[in-house]
């Protein structure tokens, strides 16, 4: 008796240690790299600095991370001779930016806590820091996330959202990653910094209906119908450096730049949403913050998964 009761005991601790280790905590690394977040912060500050849309580009990196097999740094991977990374799926292919940013956070880390800090975690920091140094909110950010080891390009191919997609296949996306609708019009509204590509919003300006003439030829003038397909725009035509509520307000006004923005606000179930994020830029900052925390808790590495890269680029 006497050895089952210790048995139990053992996995009772057993169960409580991986319970644990499958959580993150923003204390995670208290004791292991006290100065962690004021490393990443003066980074980004000097980064956002010297080119404002570099916190919209971070944001979007660690979006493209999440989505692709949970926040696990693997859209940070370069290919090698023998390893396909994600940096070259049809949605980052000479599109995503500021991982320069992030290897530069993290050369400064090693040098304070080597072989410590994961590129993941990294990266989910940046990317509040660079949403609050536009002036939108700050949250807190769980920590404890690991490195992945490998990559899948044609996950990133299938799992993370085009600009042409419809509302229903938005909706669905994001409840494959456990984030609700509203959760999606929520962190849609990162669009309201940035840019887009000519390529990713041509068939909005030119074939849909639900778009203001006006702005429609205005965005025309810098994407013809052939060619240019690199030629950036706004996505917030009003303050595309700065975090805010214009985005929706600019839905409700039919002047989304994607295909994909403007379907939150086209006779469906977001406009109501849409509609109270306009008028109300607290509302919208709340749940940002809200679900930016639910999004970076997407299949986290977590206990003895994956590893702590010593650099973002490559497996050690």
């Amino acid at each position: 008796m006497a050895f089952a009761t210790h048995f139990v005991t053992l996995t009772l601790l057993a169960l409580l240690a991986w319970a644990a280790n499958a959580q993150l905590s923003p204390t995670f690394y208290g004791t292991s790299c006290p100065n962690l977040q004021s490393i990443v912060r003066s980074v980004m500050i000097q980064a956002v600095n010297n080119e404002p849309r570099m916190g919209a580009s971070i944001l979007r990196l660690f979006f493209h991370d999440c989505f692709v097999n949970g926040c696990d740094g693997s859209i940070l991977l370069d290919d090698t001779a023998t390893f396909t990374g994600e940096k070259n799926a049809f949605p980052n292919q000479n599109s995503i930016r500021g991982t320069e940013v992030i290897d530069m956070i993290k050369t400064r880390v090693e040098a304070a806590c080597n072989g410590t800090v994961s590129c993941a975690d990294i990266l989910a920091l940046a990317a509040r820091d660079g949403v609050f140094l536009l002036r939108g909110p700050s949250w807190t950010v769980p920590l404890g996330r690991r490195d992945a080891r490998t990559a899948s390009q044609s996950d990133a191919n299938s799992q993370i959202p085009a600009p042409f997609s419809p509302l229903s296949t938005l909706i669905s996306m994001f409840a494959a990653k456990g984030l609700s609708a509203r959760d999606m019009t929520a962190l849609s509204g990162g669009h309201t910094v940035g840019q887009a590509r000519c390529t990713n919003f041509r068939t909005h300006i030119y074939n849909d209906t639900n778009i203001d003439p006006r702005f429609a030829s205005i965005r025309r003038a810098n994407c013809p119908t052939m060619g240019g397909d690199n030629n950036l725009a706004p996505l917030d035509i009003q303050t595309p450096n700065l975090f805010g509520n214009n985005y929706y307000q600019n839905l409700v006004s039919r002047r989304g730049l994607l295909h994909s923005d403007q379907e939150l606000f086209n006779g469906g179930s977001q406009d109501a949403l849409v509609r109270s994020y306009a008028s109300n830029g607290g509302l919208f900052s709340n749940d940002f913050a809200a679900a930016m925390v639910r999004m970076s808790n997407i299949s986290p590495l977590t206990g003895t998964n994956g590893e702590i890269r010593r650099n973002c680029k490559n497996v050690n």
